[in-house]
């Protein structure tokens, strides 16, 4: 008779032994991913944490919080400008990277620790899952690693795990209801199947809903997304324009890469005729000089060499006065930013 002929059925112990040996390799890397990102921040580069430090973990936060999904960005706004909160969230996350990985590496209390690794993975996906200019990078991230702490979570640990030998030393364990699911205690074949099915449903809406959000070509046409990971993008608003020619407004850099700051190398007012005063290159650094107040304490706008520059994230009320008066009549406005690759933000203004 064939080999694969004839139906073979497993007791459980076995089936355990099989799934977990499937995984394991699976385990190790997603317990490694985590590992690696919480010993990063606490042992091996301790900057990461330190409020003081130019690799400031917020400067990140800040990065992602214009693409953040769901009205997050409103929340980390909050978030930003309490720099205690930023510093606690920043440890706890840290904190949950580095118990989630080494519960997953030496597994122990491993589908709690999965349960953990799929959170994270959802919370990497809300705030950052835009970034990435060419492939969308924390998007792969996040998907894959959400379908590996999915596929543990139903597999449980094996043999080859801290949970195995506990269940081993007291094998009531196997039936403690607790331990079955922050442990590794076997799931029946029914409770493997319904779980199976429905975490994989689960990881392939989160998967692809957002695909397409971010790029389309699921159920929508190919597009860059609502905020674009790669072309920066300056949002101007509230602007005023004084009597005496001097201008303000918010700005705010929500969208592009956070791998290279945002330059700014004029600002123009226009008028019902045409340009009515600018400020550019060496000129718009000097006006802005000591006129510029960041909302957020991390990524700012400041004067730079073409003029101004920013970091993504950035959000600042700018002034700029001009070196002599400039006499401006009331009516409507239009204050231009340009960049140094020659894109315009533009917003109305109306003299005070």
């Amino acid at each position: 008779m064939g080999r694969y002929t004839q139906e073979q059925t497993y007791d459980q112990p076995t089936v355990f032994r099989m799934t977990g040996a499937a995984v394991l390799a699976v385990r190790l890397i997603l317990g490694w991913i985590y590992w690696g990102g919480g010993t990063r921040r606490f042992i091996y580069a301790p900057a990461k944490l330190d409020p003081h430090a130019h690799s400031w973990m917020a400067n990140k936060l800040q990065g992602g919080m214009p693409g953040a999904l769901f009205g997050l960005s409103h929340v980390l706004s909050h978030i930003l400008q309490h720099p205690a909160l930023v510093y606690w969230l920043l440890v706890l996350v840290s904190a949950a990277e580095l118990v989630s990985g080494l519960g997953l590496i030496l597994g122990v209390l491993t589908r709690a620790c999965a349960g953990l690794s799929i959170a994270l993975s959802v919370s990497l996906m809300l705030v950052f899952g835009w970034q990435g200019a060419t492939c969308i990078d924390e998007w792969t991230m996040a998907t894959s690693t959400f379908a590996m702490g999915c596929t543990i979570f139903v597999a449980g640990s094996g043999i080859w795990a801290i949970d195995s030998w506990l269940m081993r030393r007291n094998p009531r364990l196997a039936d403690a209801g607790w331990f079955r699911w922050f442990g590794s205690a076997p799931f029946t074949a029914r409770e493997t199947e319904g779980w199976g099915k429905s975490l994989a449903i689960i990881a392939a809406i989160f998967t692809l809903a957002s695909y397409n959000y971010y790029r389309g070509s699921v159920y929508s046409k190919f597009h860059g997304g609502p905020v674009s990971p790669g072309k920066h993008h300056i949002s101007l608003s509230q602007a005023t324009l004084h009597k005496d020619g001097s201008v303000t407004v918010l700005a705010y850099l929500d969208g592009g890469t956070p791998a290279v700051p945002s330059h700014i190398v004029a600002v123009i007012v226009k008028g019902q005729n045409g340009v009515v005063e600018s400020w550019k290159g060496k000129a718009l650094e000097k006006a802005a000089k000591g006129h510029i107040k960041n909302i957020y304490h991390y990524n700012k706008f400041k004067p730079g060499l073409f003029g101004l520059k920013a970091k993504m994230g950035a959000k600042a009320w700018i002034t700029l006065t001009p070196a002599t008066t400039v006499p401006i009549s009331r009516g409507r406005y239009t204050i231009v930013f340009e960049n140094i690759n020659g894109k315009t933000f533009d917003t109305k203004a109306a003299r005070s």
